[in-house]
């Protein structure tokens, strides 16, 4: 890729990053753990939107094990919303590597 063409469509890309700022809230993926007894879901922007517990995770004697499950469901989700971004977003991208992006 020829490095003027991406400065002559700076604008046109800066428009299209804006446009998928606004499309990251509305992507939803869940991870989860513990198979299935704890899951987070969390938007494109990498906020937690819910978090589910099976009942059977809630017990008092045993807080570490729950802890653990959050956070690997947690783990789970963040690397589905990298994954998925970074589906949405190489069209865009054009197979550029852009270091700080962290995609």
């Amino acid at each position: 890729m020829n490095p003027f063409d991406i400065l002559k469509n700076a604008q046109s890309i800066k428009e299209q990053f804006g446009k998928m700022q606004e499309e990251l809230k509305d992507i939803e993926v869940t991870g989860s753990s513990g198979g299935g007894l704890v899951k987070v879901t969390m938007n494109g922007q990498l906020e937690v939107l819910k978090i589910e517990l099976d009942p059977i995770t809630v017990d008092p004697r045993d807080i570490q094990m729950l802890q653990d499950l959050i956070v690997a469901a947690f783990r789970q989700a963040s690397s589905n919303v990298q994954d998925t971004v970074k589906e949405k977003m190489g069209p865009l991208m054009g197979g550029m590597n852009i270091p700080g992006l962290g995609f």
